[in-house]
């Protein structure tokens, strides 16, 4: 019996975990909880798994939940300190990390240098701190499996392979909404169309990143991190079915590729049961009835944060904690129709551009540059 705790419960990763939890009852038990605002899930999660702590990103949160549960045999944290001590708690052998943003860095962080078995899904944490996360963890022994579907599928195709013999590694993206949208059609795309993904069911940030396929940037940076790459072993497709979640090319010209449905439960529940594999209760993948996977090259002039992720990945690692601040900003002020849609990658795009290589030793370094790159961005949009 592994013991799990769940940073971003109630978040779709988060809620995808529980249920995978609930149909292994014999391998896992949930000893803690985090969350953010949804406090009427979040009361749901408790009562129905027990966990010895909790946390909730709000102070008046906590003490509502105190009053209104029983709380005898839990701990009742809250806010950012709240979600690192239910990273730590020692109780806990795994912790999932799927706090949106750079939120989830110094839980995330905390968690791998308490040397837990870390399952990643809080891709910022290792776009802006990769090197620092690696190093923490090679101290505290730490084991970090990628839950997003594309790294999960790299790490299962490189588990009895060399990284020294891999020539390229290929992340594949589903193209998001646009992918069959004109340049000019995208440019005032509303809220609401930029969240109607035609795969995946995620979180309002993720699915805009979709959108523009930052994600797919930001995962390129991930990626270089996670499996120690070089930035030009780094590359995307467009695969509009999403059942191949990559592909990574070997010297020798083999290509090793991972396929499954298009279910975040199957990457949530290998990283949680690596490395050993349980029977899922999902259907079989029949290729039969798929008949074509097809592939395309990303078009830059309509996505231009591909290129912008990749220009960051050759400059420093200061320009990827400024990609993600910029991107975050501009994201937020899309949901809130503050900005139409070409805006968005307009700005993040100017943001970086003035952007100056800092070097980056430590988390306060990290977090200076976010705010920095916060304060400049959100002057931009000012301006617009």
């Amino acid at each position: 019996m592994k013991n799990i705790s769940i940073l971003g419960s109630t978040g779709s990763i988060g809620c995808n975990t529980l249920e995978v939890v609930d149909k292994l009852p014999q391998r896992f038990r949930v000893t803690g909880l985090a969350a953010g605002r949804n406090f009427e899930l979040f009361c749901h999660q408790v009562k129905r798994f027990s966990p010895q702590i909790v946390s909730l990103e709000r102070l008046d949160d906590a003490k509502r939940f105190e009053q209104i549960c029983d709380t005898e045999n839990i701990r009742v944290v809250f806010g950012p300190e709240g979600a690192e001590e239910v990273a730590r708690f020692e109780e806990s052998d795994i912790v999932v990390s799927s706090i949106t943003g750079i939120d989830g860095l110094k839980p995330t962080l905390a968690a791998v240098q308490s040397g837990k078995k870390v399952a990643l899904a809080n891709k910022e944490s290792m776009v802006v701190a990769g090197p620092l996360i690696q190093a923490e963890a090679a101290k505290s022994g730490a084991e970090i499996i990628p839950v997003d579907s594309e790294h999960s599928g790299i790490f299962q195709c490189l588990a009895k392979e060399r990284t020294s013999e891999v020539k390229k590694v290929i992340l594949t993206a589903s193209g998001g909404p646009f992918f069959k949208t004109s340049a000019e059609e995208m440019r005032n795309k509303t809220v609401g169309e930029a969240l109607s993904h035609p795969r995946w069911k995620m979180g309002d940030k993720v699915t805009i990143d979709s959108a523009t396929l930052m994600n797919k940037g930001l995962e390129l940076i991930e990626a270089r991190w996670l499996f120690g790459l070089k930035p030009e072993q780094l590359a995307v497709l467009i695969h509009p079915q999403s059942i191949v979640h990559s592909l990574v090319e070997m010297r020798d010209g083999s290509v090793l590729a991972q396929l499954s449905q298009t279910d975040m439960k199957i990457p949530i529940q290998y990283a949680l049961t690596y490395p050993e594999r349980a029977d899922s209760s999902l259907p079989s993948l029949d290729l039969g009835r798929i008949r074509s996977l097809e592939f395309y090259e990303v078009d830059e002039t309509k996505f231009p944060l591909i290129a912008l992720a990749q220009e960051a990945l050759e400059r420093g690692e200061s320009y990827s904690v400024a990609l993600n601040a910029a991107n975050e900003v501009a994201v937020e002020a899309f949901l809130k129709e503050e900005i139409p849609f070409h805006v968005l990658s307009e700005v993040v795009t100017e943001a970086v551009d003035n952007h100056h290589d800092v070097y980056v030793e430590t988390v306060d370094n990290i977090f200076e540059i976010d705010r920095v790159t916060r304060a400049h961005t959100r002057d931009l949009l000012e301006q617009r």
